[in-house]
């Protein structure tokens, strides 16, 4: 596998890369909220050990413990590096975290799965200096949980609840001036590429340089003031260094583009950032999904990214990798991530391997007006942050009206879908946008539905006409399409969650949808009925539910410790047109 220029193995942030910097990853001083004191706590006075980042739930952080804690304390030494600004970044921390440097707040975040951070430079002193983070979770489900169950034992598909750090603590060090954002747009149209950025201390003598690579040689430099709050260049990307003057990004050829940007005062160099990029194109047309202008047709794996050791954090770099490379072997090109945000790392696999990700907004399942806020600040933190990866192609804000329960009638509901699919696209242009998956859409790019049906017959005469699909019919149970006031507008469809068989041994019980099968030929017939029946339908595409098993969920196509349960190959046999 060959990687970007830029790349540093365990670097949480690869499309923005400094090599000044310390991962806080390993052992860590811990303890439940209501075995110590806050004064305790911000000594550092802790009784136990965890290991960062994984939960205390899960057996790789050493503790083990599946019972509810509200609060949990984390704490460790760290050293001040000399003439640099510091910056602490937690990448995702459940649910509410408060920074503190030598006991002093520096800084709190609500919402477990977007990166935030805070620059601790003016709480540091010479030499070593104690870093303590709490978190607090309450267990409402008002707050954006995904599938954390919020009970005290695990039912239906809600599993055993992530608190606290679950990925990775980081420190970097800058200069004053420095880069702070960077958004990068490629335009398939004129094959160039925008770049927004913006850096600390905007100035007349302060300029940033961004260098264009590709496959090792130099294509464009472009330099440009940086004088502004926000700031803007576009580069072309035409050059005869390239075959066919430029390279586009597919799954069959995941070609990416090197990209280092220089920020310099007085012609000083204060700040280096090692990036990449890919020129493509994911839009709608009609009722077709296109890429780089050919309809493109969405064979992907519902996967909700849990290990059996871990819980929703990898256990090693090479985990994500490994997930991507069985379900390509299994022929899928993508995933729809489903109720989790995955960390950066797993989307530059994706880049890299040509793998497309839908990414989806871990849902509240609670309806109130400070949730919505809190919804609207998470989501655009996530969009924001995972913005310039070619991978991810499809945005989805709601799953089967959680948290919007009524949004077929409630017009708050369908205004808050709304609201939030605009103020996407308000910053995204190059995505489709879903407001619901699989049930009452309101303003979306694609419809999509689910249908855990078992009969691939069955399945196939339910979804055979238009009308069936955008209107419901009377063999279909499942909520109507469209929530009041919404009407299918000509969109692409999808089958977005469907299978979902269990293959349960005498060894494993669990539960899927339908009726389990319990042999390999069982279930290969199962997969193909269920699998042709959508391929015959005129849709743009298909989510299987799903790639590996889930704690009590059993309907995977791998086990929780990802090995396969009947061979791969016969499972991409069957999964193709």
């Amino acid at each position: 596998m060959k990687h970007v220029t830029c790349y540093q193995k365990g670097y949480p942030r690869p499309q923005f890369v400094r090599d000044a910097w310390t991962d806080l990853n390993g052992l860590w001083k811990f303890g439940f909220g209501e075995e110590v004191t806050e004064q305790d706590a911000l000594r550092g006075e802790l009784p136990r050990k965890i290991r960062v980042p994984y939960s205390y739930e899960t057996e790789m952080s050493g503790i083990g413990d599946p019972d509810v804690h509200r609060t949990v304390w984390y704490s460790r030494t760290i050293s001040q590096k000399a003439g640099k600004r510091t910056i602490l970044h937690l990448e995702g921390a459940d649910h509410t975290a408060t920074v503190y440097v030598n006991g002093t707040a520096a800084g709190t975040h609500c919402g477990a799965y977007s990166r935030f951070s805070v620059d601790i430079t003016k709480y540091l002193h010479a030499g070593e200096n104690l870093l303590t983070v709490r978190c607090d979770d309450d267990g409402h489900p008002a707050q954006v949980r995904g599938k954390q169950r919020w009970l005290k034992e695990n039912f239906g598909c809600w599993y055993v609840q992530t608190t606290g750090i679950w990925k990775s603590v980081w420190l970097e060090y800058v200069d004053d001036v420095y880069l702070q954002s960077l958004k990068i747009t490629p335009d398939l149209t004129d094959y160039s590429v925008r770049l927004d950025f913006s850096v600390s201390c905007p100035a007349e003598d302060v300029c940033v340089s961004f260098a264009v690579s590709f496959g090792g040689e130099l294509l464009h430099t472009v330099t440009t003031s940086a004088s502004d709050r926000y700031c803007s260049v576009t580069v072309p990307l035409p050059s005869e260094k390239v075959t066919y003057q430029v390279a586009l990004w597919s799954v069959e050829e995941p070609s990416l583009y090197d990209l280092t940007v220089r920020v310099l005062k007085g012609g000083k160099e204060t700040d280096r950032v090692g990036s990449y990029f890919a020129l493509r194109d994911y839009s709608v047309m009609d009722d077709k999904i296109m890429l780089n202008g050919r309809p493109f047709y969405a064979r992907l794996a519902l996967d909700q990214g849990y290990w059996r050791e871990s819980g929703l954090t990898p256990p090693d770099e090479d985990a994500r990798v490994r997930d991507i490379t069985l379900a390509k072997q299994m022929g899928f090109n993508g995933v729809r991530k489903h109720q989790k945000v995955e960390d950066e790392r797993f989307f530059y696999y994706a880049d890299l391997l040509g793998f497309t990700v839908w990414c989806e907004l871990p849902s509240n399942h609670w309806f109130a007006d400070d949730c919505s806020e809190q919804i609207t600040r998470e989501w655009m933190e996530i969009v924001r942050a995972n913005y310039n990866h070619p991978s991810l192609v499809t945005w989805v804000i709601f799953n089967e009206s959680w948290g919007v329960r009524n949004i077929l009638m409630n017009r708050a509901q369908s205004d808050l879908a709304t609201a939030l699919y605009y103020l996407t696209k308000s910053f995204d242009q190059m995505r489709p946008v879903i407001s619901n998956d699989g049930w009452e859409h309101a303003t979306s790019d694609i419809l999509t539905l689910h249908d855990y049906e078992q009969d691939g017959e069955k399945l196939f005469t339910r979804y055979a006409t238009m009308q069936k699909i955008t209107q419901g019919s009377s063999e279909n149970t499942q909520p109507l399409p469209y929530a009041q006031g919404y009407t299918y507008r000509g969109q692409p469809v999808i089958i977005s969650e469907f299978g979902g068989t269990a293959y349960v041994s005498d060894e494993q019980r669990g539960w899927g949808y339908g009726d389990g099968v319990g042999g390999d030929e069982e279930f290969l017939e199962r997969f193909a009925s269920l699998v042709g029946a959508v391929d015959r339908l005129c849709l743009s595409g298909f989510c299987y539910t799903q790639l590996t098993d889930v704690q009590q969920e059993v309907n995977g196509l791998l086990h929780e410790d990802r090995t396969p349960k009947v061979p791969l190959e016969e499972i991409a046999k069957r999964n193709r047109r």
